[in-house]
């Protein structure tokens, strides 16, 4: 699937849901890094509307009893690669996300400011499927070439002891070549 950015921001022909849970980049930043996150509600559950329901602030406390914990976030990222490859934004790249949370890349706090955040449909105890690299893939060539990004690294490498993921079963070497050319 060939993918484009529009001029506001969007990647089509990703399918667009527009979250809330996001602002402008600090004086006229641009996203450098590609930060990679898993996510599965309920947890280690796929394929339902729980991750949208929360990125979108509709999330029913009552639907799950792990809701009850987390209805209150206020949070999004940029996109969501189902585990069949499906490609979802929610916000647009020209503003942040608010998938980082206490973060530092290099040095440099509050990596929001300078991110891109995906979330890859899973969680640390199982591998993500080929679907899912090749969509990453895909959106990382085209991101790579459209904006300033020079790195990529995953959420628990900007927030250790906070954070896990995307987890041990995240391949990396799949990925990684794509920001060392």
């Amino acid at each position: 699937m060939s993918l484009t950015l529009d001029e506001s921001g969007w990647v089509r022909p990703a399918r667009h849901v527009i979250s809330p849970n996001c602002d402008d980049y600090p004086d006229g930043e641009r996203p450098s890094l590609l930060v990679v996150h898993n996510i599965s509600l309920p947890p280690d559950e796929y394929g339902g509307p729980g991750v949208e329901q929360l990125f979108t602030n509709a999330l029913d406390a009552g639907e799950h009893p792990y809701y009850a914990g987390i209805v209150h976030l206020r949070v999004s990222a940029h996109f969501f690669i189902r585990r069949d490859g499906e490609l979802v934004q929610f916000v647009p790249v020209t503003r942040r996300a608010w998938h980082a949370g206490a973060s530092n890349f290099c040095g440099r706090e509050r990596c929001n400011d300078f991110s891109l955040g995906v979330e890859m449909e899973g969680s640390d105890i199982e591998p993500f499927t080929d679907a899912q690299y090749e969509s990453l893939a895909g959106l990382a060539v085209l991101l790579k070439r459209e904006l300033p990004l020079t790195a990529i690294t995953g959420h628990a490498d900007i927030a250790p002891g906070r954070k896990t993921d995307p987890g041990p079963f995240f391949d990396w070497e799949r990925i990684r070549p794509l920001f060392e050319s």
